[in-house]
C-alpha cells in the first residue's frame, strides 16, 4: 500500500492542534459519512482514510512516529535498534551501506503489513500470529432542540446506526456544542474497543428570545401614557410571565435587566444568566380631533416652561 498522508487527507498543516485535527475530522466525517452517501464507493473509500488518519493523528504517540518514520512509522524501534547497532559496527538490520531499506519489510511486504494495520475491517491482518485489533469508528450525530427544552436538563433517546441510546442532556446545552458518548460508536474488530458517538446540538431560533451564552434578550411594548406616566408592564420570561414597574419618563429604547431570569448556565448547578427587556414605546394613531388638541395643549405647556 503506498504511503498516505493523513495531514493532506485532513486537510490541516503538520503544526496542526490536536483541537484543529478533531475539528477537520468531524467537519469531513460528517461529510462523507455512508449513511449520508449510500452508493458512493469513493466517499465509502474516502471516509474510510479519514477514519485511519484521525486514528493516527489524533494519539499522541502513533503522530510522534508517524511524523519521525514517515510510511515506516510502525517499525520506529527496529529502525532505531537498527541505526544503534549499525553505529557500533554490529551486523543486522540495515546492511552497510544498503539503502534498501529495513530487511524483511522492504517494497510489498512493508505494503501489505501497513495495509494489514490501517486497513478496512476486512484487512484482518496479523502480528505475531495474533490478529490484529481495530478500534471501532466514530460515529456523529445531530439532535434538535427548541429553547426551552435546552434550559431543561432532561433525558432522550436517539436511534444511531438502528440502536436506542438513552442519553442525558444538562441545561443550558450551547448551540453547536458537541458531547461525547464513549463507547457508542462502531464495534471494534477483533476485540478491538468500539468508537466513540459525538452529538452535536443545534439550538432552533425563539421567536420570543436572543440568546447570548446564558443571557436572554427580549423586547417589551410600551404605551406612551405608561411610558410618560410610569406604570407596569408584563413579560414573558421562558417558563412564565413576571410584572416589571416602569418608572415615569421612560424612553424608548431603554434596558432593564431581570436577574437570574436567562438560562441556566452549562454544569454549574443553581447558576443562571440574565434575561434583558428593552422597551419599545408605541406612538399612538388615529388620534380624535379631541385626542390631538389634548397633545398639543401639553406641546404648547412644555414649550412654555423651556
Amino acid at each position: 500500500m503506498a504511503f498516505i498522508d493523513y495531514y493532506k487527507v485532513l486537510g490541516v498543516d503538520k503544526k496542526a492542534s490536536e483541537k484543529d485535527i478533531k475539528s477537520a475530522y468531524r467537519k469531513l466525517a460528517r461529510k462523507y459519512h455512508p449513511d449520508l452517501n449510500p452508493n458512493d464507493a469513493e466517499a465509502h473509500k474516502k471516509f474510510q482514510q479519514l477514519n485511519e488518519a484521525n486514528e493516527v493523528l489524533s494519539d499522541a504517540e502513533k503522530r510522534k512516529k508517524y511524523d519521525q518514520y514517515g510510511e515506516n512509522w510502525q517499525h520506529g524501534p527496529e529502525y532505531e535498534q537498527a541505526r544503534q547497532q549499525q553505529s557500533k559496527g554490529q551486523s543486522g538490520g540495515f546492511g552497510g551501506s544498503s539503502s534498501s531499506g529495513f530487511e524483511g519489510f522492504g517494497g510489498d511486504d512493508f505494503s501489505d503489513f501497513f495495509q494489514s494495520m490501517f486497513g478496512g475491517a476486512g484487512g484482518a491482518g496479523t502480528r505475531g500470529g495474533r490478529q490484529a485489533k481495530y478500534r471501532g469508528q466514530d460515529f456523529n450525530a445531530e439532535l434538535r432542540l427548541g429553547l426551552k427544552e435546552a434550559a431543561e436538563t432532561h433525558k432522550q433517546t436517539l436511534t444511531v446506526n438502528g440502536k436506542n441510546i438513552r442519553i442525558t442532556i444538562p441545561a443550558g446545552i450551547e448551540n453547536g456544542q458537541t458531547i461525547k458518548i464513549a463507547g457508542h460508536g462502531g464495534a471494534g474488530v477483533n476485540g478491538g474497543p468500539a468508537g466513540d458517538l459525538y452529538i452535536t446540538f443545534l439550538i432552533a431560533d425563539d421567536p420570543r428570545f436572543k440568546r447570548n451564552g446564558s443571557d436572554l434578550y427580549a423586547s417589551a411594548k410600551l404605551d406612551i401614557y405608561t411610558a410618560v406616566l410610569g406604570g407596569e408592564v408584563t413579560v414573558d420570561t421562558l417558563d412564565s410571565k413576571v410584572k416589571i414597574k416602569v418608572k415615569p419618563e421612560t424612553q424608548n429604547g431603554t434596558k432593564v435587566k431581570l436577574k437570574g431570569k436567562g438560562l441556566p448556565v452549562y454544569k454549574k448547578e443553581g447558576q443562571f444568566g440574565d434575561l434583558y427587556i428593552t422597551y419599545e414605546i408605541l406612538i399612538p394613531t388615529n388620534l380624535t380631533e379631541k385626542q390631538k388638541k389634548l397633545f398639543e395643549e401639553i406641546r404648547e405647556e412644555v414649550k412654555g416652561e423651556r
